[in-house]
């Protein structure tokens, strides 16, 4: 430095200060951006619309076949609920007629609980009356 200020005072100009090497491959050097020829776009735009119509085409086929598939499902389970409604309407009509022999039978059942009431009234009558004779017994024999 002090050469420089030297060299400054006697009129001579100071030599340029020597700056750092620089690493040339560390140094990113920008580009001008080029675009493609217009044949090349045009090449690219059909290429990517065509691209995106077989996409589309698989998503919408997808779709139709889930709500195809959905159909076919509830199809299925209109029938069985059919066949469940026919099943509930034989258990209800042959529950009815059950309803009505029991209600036909039912006179007879309540003589046989009658006849079931008077039995065992005779034979508490029959055990009574072997008691007794059993006491009779026992008394002739004194």
């Amino acid at each position: 430095m002090a050469a420089a200020a030297a060299a400054a005072a006697e009129g001579v100009p100071a030599a340029p200060r020597e700056e750092p090497v620089r690493d040339d491959a560390a140094v990113e050097t920008a580009e001008e951006a080029k675009e493609p020829a217009e044949a090349d776009i045009t090449e690219l735009c059909r290429d990517m619309f065509s691209k995106m119509a077989t996409y589309l085409t698989g998503e919408l086929t997808a779709t139709s076949e889930d709500y195809k598939l959905l159909e076919n499902m509830n199809k299925l389970t209109s029938l069985k609920y059919l066949e469940m409604k026919d099943i509930a309407i034989n258990i209800s009509r042959n529950l009815k007629d059950l309803n009505q022999k029991y209600a036909g039978l039912q006179p007879y059942l309540d003589q046989i609980n009658v006849i079931e009431e008077q039995v065992a009234a005779l034979e508490q009558a029959a055990y009574k009356l072997d008691a007794y004779s059993k006491k009779l017994v026992k008394f002739t024999k004194w």
